[in-house]
């Protein structure tokens, strides 16, 4: 065993770190589309039976902010409930009270319990929704199903 070599560091190379990282700091806190202000966007609800995923992008489709029922921490057969919708929507709001768009278009795809809440919960949040449109895709006379299971 050799000895251990211990690292001093002088106040003017603390000073000079710590100018850097406030540096970075500002700069990543500057920077990005949260220091612009965007006044229309589009709100993406896709709700299966098994989650609720809201998208909002701007009128380009770059994406701005999104949520989830499961990254707020509902787990199972709760992602899909409309309760969940309406804290996924809540959650969106905070991320979107300074930069987001206040005007949007709505575009709401899957059969799941939570478009409805989902829906209300934006009303609620003071979005102005201009459209809402159904996206979700509706087979006509696609390829045969398959035959019936028999037990």
């Amino acid at each position: 065993m050799g000895k251990k070599k211990v690292a001093t560091e002088t106040t003017e190379e603390a000073l000079k770190a710590s100018q850097k990282t406030e540096k970075a700091e500002l700069k990543a806190s500057t920077s990005g589309s949260a220091s612009k202000r965007i006044e229309s966007g589009r709100v993406y609800i896709k709700s299966s039976y098994n989650n609720t995923v809201i998208t909002v992008t701007d009128a380009k489709g770059d994406v701005i902010a999104w949520g989830t029922s499961g990254s707020l921490g509902f787990s199972g057969p709760k992602k899909a409930t409309p309760f969940a919708a309406s804290k996924v929507v809540g959650a969106i709001a905070e991320k979107l009270k300074k930069s987001g768009p206040v005007d949007v278009h709505v575009y709401v795809d899957g059969v799941g319990g939570g478009r409805d809440s989902a829906l209300r919960s934006l009303l609620n949040h003071g979005f102005n929704v201009l459209s809402i449109r159904d996206i979700t895709p509706i087979p006509h006379n696609g390829p045969k199903p398959c035959k019936v299971r028999r037990i």
